[in-house]
């Protein structure tokens, strides 16, 4: 009897050689294949696998779920690794995994299969999301263990079986797509010295081809959450995809940089993101205006954290669960609307409102209407610097 395995499918290189590789190895595949917004033609994709050798197909649309539970937590956490990265691929990976679990609980199946490499980070997301939700289920990782050790190889054996793929080893880009954005790698980009080609860009102009005057947009937020752009409501998914064409159209959302991966080496990643972008300036700019300073600087603390936290395949966790509801509790007064302006690859935040403000007009104000008692700073600043200046009389005392 065949050993039924379920395979995190995409259609791309690597999952499409690993069903051969399996079949030739007496198992049975079930393709699972996760819509986080990536645009496939999911028909297409299924009759791809059972052609090359799956037995099962299943697509589980994880759109709203990835936008809403996922990316909108995120994005409140105002979450960048490295403060670049806002975490578009990574965050997908723990409900790519958790679907793998429950298909795997409903065909019966003692195995879950992905294409990660042993340098990836990927393989640690959804390894230990998996062993999280189900510590039973046996692991295969194909590609930190066959023969195939280059994408070349795997492009010679894909056309020895009779594997369509669109990569070439003239183009031999690895391009991760989700509704948060794109991630891009391999080929050229892995010369850090070398400037992206502009044919690699999905979502987003070059500098050069975007408007010569800026456009201002006002966005809405509803305790932390994005809800509206120019007054008009959107639904989670129509509104990151509206931010989207607004951002890329202005060349917003592009990100160069060189990465600190989990396991330990250092990569040079492409990533386009506008609307990732957008919001969490906008975000950062409301928070401002509406918390207070010790909440900002802790929270700021964590939003570090709870990157990292996503980054390493951590979303499943008791310290995830519990920063969430830390930052669920400092949401409850990000409530208002948002202007930023978008113009040459920039997104600047040029004005803000909200009824919960913390900012004070008659006490910042150095005109007419000032409430702010000056007199009472000499004795602040006295109080202040009390332990620093008897600090420094002691260290003089030493020399």
């Amino acid at each position: 009897m065949k050993k039924k395995v379920v395979l995190a499918y995409s259609g791309g290189l690597d999952t499409s050689v690993i069903i051969k590789w399996l079949a030739q190895r007496d198992y049975e595949i079930i393709a699972y294949c996760a819509d986080v917004g990536q645009g496939d033609d999911f028909d297409l994709v299924k009759k791809k696998a059972i052609k090359t050798g799956a037995k099962k197909v299943y697509v589980g649309n994880l759109q709203k779920e990835f936008v809403e539970d996922v990316c909108f937590k995120a994005l409140k956490a105002n979450a960048l690794y490295e403060d670049k990265y806002p975490l578009a691929t990574a965050m997908t990976r723990p409900i790519i995994a958790k679907g793998m679990v429950e298909v795997a609980h409903k065909e019966g199946a003692k195995y879950i299969a992905h294409g990660c490499t042993g340098k990836g980070n990927d393989q640690v997301r959804l390894e230990v999301t998996a062993r999280c939700l189900d510590s039973k289920l046996d692991i295969i990782a194909p590609v930190r263990e066959w023969e195939l050790t280059t994408r070349e190889s795997e492009i010679d054996y894909a056309k020895k079986h009779g594997i369509p793929v669109e990569v070439t080893k003239k183009k031999i880009y690895s391009i991760d797509r989700s509704l948060w954005g794109i991630s891009i790698e391999g080929g050229k980009l892995e010369d850090p010295q070398v400037e992206p080609p502009q044919d690699i860009y999905q979502m987003t102009k070059s500098i050069d081809k975007t408007p010569n005057k800026p456009e201002y947009i006002e966005i809405a937020f509803d305790k932390g959450i994005p809800v509206a752009i120019g007054g008009k409501k959107y639904s989670p998914i129509e509104l990151v995809k509206k931010l989207h064409k607004i951002g890329g159209d202005h060349g917003i959302g592009r990100i160069d940089m060189i990465e600190d991966r989990l396991v330990g080496i250092k990569s040079r990643e492409i990533y386009e993101a506008p609307a990732a972008t957008i919001l969490i300036e906008a975000h950062k700019a409301l928070e401002y205006l509406t918390l207070d300073r010790a909440s900002l600087k802790f929270k700021a603390q964590v939003a570090i954290d709870y990157a990292r936290l996503i980054y390493d395949g951590l979303w499943y966790t008791p310290l995830k669960h519990a920063l969430d509801a830390f930052i669920d509790k400092t949401q409850e007064k990000v409530t208002g609307i948002v202007r930023v302006k978008l113009y040459k690859g920039h997104a600047t935040v040029v004005g803000r409102k909200s009824e919960n403000s913390l900012y004070k007009e008659e006490l910042a104000t150095y005109s007419e209407g000032d409430k702010f008692d000056q007199s009472l700073s000499k004795g602040f600043i006295e109080l202040f610097g009390l332990p620093y200046r008897d600090s420094m009389k002691n260290e003089k005392r030493k020399k």
